[in-house]
């Protein structure tokens, strides 16, 4: 309130407090009457002048406010007609009502009233609870204010923001660390001046990639180059899908073995130290995944590019030595061991647990598998264990297993390492001491913070890697034959009989189990099947469309609940037919999820293709698990996956 009418406040009041004394002193002295007719005269007089005084100060009162709400509303007049933003008031039909004078310079039109938003801002939709949108006209990028139930919208040029932003985004840095996966074993087989040769022309092509897209390049190794580049180099990279792979691979084609790059990358992080560390995991799981790959991470999403070769078998037993040594420490300093595998176990993960049990067994400790159900792939086999009384002893269910927890407690993981595979999830939170085994090309997700990991893509499966953990445990060792034969089932079954992705160490760990007692003819029965699977396996197989020439899908029956071995095997028969290089069964299980299995030849990365689909496994065999979707949903899903791969 301005100042002359808070002194006027103040004066009405002092003469109203004034004239309550007199009053009062009237009263006091009304005995004697001059005194009294003096008092009330007075009181009057004061009563008059504050009359007086306050419609004076009402009528100022009144022309102050008056005077300010017109200057209020001439500026907000003003405000509305100068101000850089659009406003736009449109009716239930979307028609504009009216707009300020900045909306006709901001779209170049003088009517727009009676116009409709479509004809003036074709591009312009919302969605009922949006409140906000960018717009894009006349080449300038406005953001637009929605408020449905006043029906305005407010228009704010963000151009330069967003040239800004866009010029950020194109320099914010990235870093790779590119890692040649196999020079040492190719240089094995050739004397120093072709190795030499060799490996100049490797790191050429390399440079010369790296100068084609304005990317710093440092050598770090006779294996590894350091670079690095801004987000414009990278996005340029990622458009030709990390062709520098191919290259490479194709220009050593004609060597025995053609040499291959790994690739880690990584982008918006906060740091460099954190870009390097990032790059740096990010390249392990190119390599935990087989190499011959790009892992680009940027921010929590993980892209792999490449990976169309398998991976490399390693020609030393150094690693598997220095993990077995490693692995008998963990074991003398547990109080026990529990050994889990993945769920609806097979004759693999049966296998390698079984092999685990008898490695903790040499070191005399307590060992337990965990087994959730008997799947038909492992009836016959467990049929056998369970008539092994100690062997049946190990067996323990998910929640006894929970019982037998302590804070020494070693858990080993064997033939998967993602955490939503394994029979009891929980077990990961309750123990600290962690052990991963597993040959599958590593995925996204992994077992938290495992205290040794033992991940080799290229063994043919876990039960040769526990195979060749086993013989560094002890230097005599006696295996039952009942272990022996289990863990010969898991690489015959993962070999397809020796068939595919089989090593020349593959057939050393076979070799060793037959020397300790493997039944081959036992393996065999083990793997028999009935009747009524052959049959129900033969009308998967005639239910078959060719894909794109040469992909094979079949489907089972929407109505019939099928088990992982049938579509696996499904699959695999598939995959021997002419002019069929993968194959993919979808079917049901027994729970309603619909299952695909894949196979391939190898030119053909079913592992990304399952991946995508929430799925993994190797370059030539892989499987995912969809809920909540329909058989031919499914195939839907997977055809347009394999429309995009090719």
């Amino acid at each position: 309130m301005p100042k002359f009418l808070l002194q006027r406040w103040y004066g009405l009041h002092m003469i109203l407090a004034l004239s309550f004394c007199l009053l009062l002193l009237t009263i006091l002295t009304l005995y004697h009457w001059v005194y009294g007719a003096i008092g009330i005269i007075g009181v009057i007089g004061l009563v008059l002048v504050s009359l007086f005084m306050e419609k004076k100060f009402q009528r100022d009162l009144r022309m102050y406010l008056a005077t300010i709400s017109h200057r209020v509303k001439k500026a907000g007049e003003g405000v509305i007609q100068e101000l850089p933003i659009g406003i736009v008031l449109f009716n239930e039909e979307n028609t504009i009502e009216w707009t300020n004078p900045y909306m006709q310079a901001m779209t170049g039109e003088e009517a727009l009233i009676g116009k409709t938003l479509s004809e003036v801002f074709p591009q312009l939709k919302w969605e009922p609870e949006q409140e906000k949108v960018e717009l894009v006209h006349n080449h300038k990028v406005f953001e637009v204010l929605i408020r449905n139930e006043e029906r305005l919208l407010y228009f704010t040029e963000i151009t330069g923001y967003k040239e800004l932003l866009n010029r950020y985004n194109r320099e914010q840095p990235a870093l790779a660390i590119i890692h040649i996966d196999n020079l040492d074993e190719v240089g094995q087989v050739m004397d120093d001046q072709s190795r030499t040769q060799l490996s100049t022309s490797v790191a050429g092509v390399i440079i010369e990639w790296a100068q084609k897209h304005g990317i710093y390049l440092r050598s770090t190794g006779n294996d590894k180059f350091l670079a690095i580049m801004n987000r414009e180099a990278l996005n340029k990279v990622e458009e030709s899908r990390f062709d520098i792979l191919d290259v490479v691979r194709e220009m050593t084609a004609d060597n025995k073995i053609p040499i291959t790059l790994s690739i880690g990358v990584a982008a918006g992080g906060s740091s460099f130290v954190q870009l390097g560390q990032i790059a740096q995991s990010s390249l392990d799981i190119a390599l935990g995944r087989g190499g011959d790959q790009a892992a680009l991470k940027v921010g929590n999403k993980l892209t792999f590019y490449g990976g169309k070769s398998n991976a490399v078998e390693k020609r030393t037993r150094v690693r598997a030595r220095v993990i077995a040594h490693a692995l008998r420490d963990l074991i003398r300093e547990a109080d026990h061991v529990i050994v889990m595998g993945h769920k609806s176990p097979d004759m693999d993960s049966i296998g390698a647990s079984l092999g685990v049990w008898k490695a903790v067994a040499l070191h005399d400790k307590p060992a337990y598998i965990v087994l959730d159900e008997v799947t038909p792939a492992i009836e016959r086999l467990m049929q056998e264990l369970y008539a092994n009384e100690d062997i049946a002893k190990a067996f323990v269910t998910p929640e006894e297993s929970l019982q037998l927890v302590t804070s020494r407690t070693l858990l080993v993981i064997v033939d998967t390492h993602r955490p939503a595979l394994v029979i009891e999830p929980r077990l990961l939170d309750v123990t600290n001491r962690i052990m991963v085994i597993d040959h599958h090309r590593r995925s996204e997700d992994f077992v938290a913070d495992p205290v040794l990991i033992y991940l080799e893509p290229y063994a043919s499966s876990t039960s040769e890697l526990v195979t060749e953990l086993l013989q560094y445990q002890s230097d005599r060792i006696q295996l039952e034959n009942l272990v022996a034969t289990a863990l010969l089932a898991g690489i015959v079954v993962d070999t397809k009989s020796f068939a595919f992705r089989t090593g020349s160490r593959t057939f050393e760990a076979a070799s060793f189990l037959r020397r300790n007692g493997a039944d081959t003819s036992s393996v065999q029965r083990f793997l028999k099947e009935d009747l009524q699977q052959f049959v129900r396996r033969a009308k998967i197989v005639m239910n078959t469309e060719i894909f794109m020439e040469k992909i094979a899908i079949a489907t089972g029956k929407p109505d019939e609940a099928y088990t992982q071995v049938e579509v696996a095997q499904a699959a695999e028969l598939l995959l021997t037919l002419s002019g069929i290089h993968a194959s993919f069964v979808v079917a049901h299980r027994a729970d309603g999820t619909v299952m695909i299995s894949a196979r391939s030849l190898g030119d053909i990365n079913v592992q990304s293709i399952m991946e995508q689909l929430g799925g993994g496994g190797h370059l030539t065999g892989a499987a995912t698990q969809i809920a909540n979707i329909s058989i031919e949903g499914a195939v839907s899903q997977l055809k347009e996956v394999l429309r995009n791969v090719s």
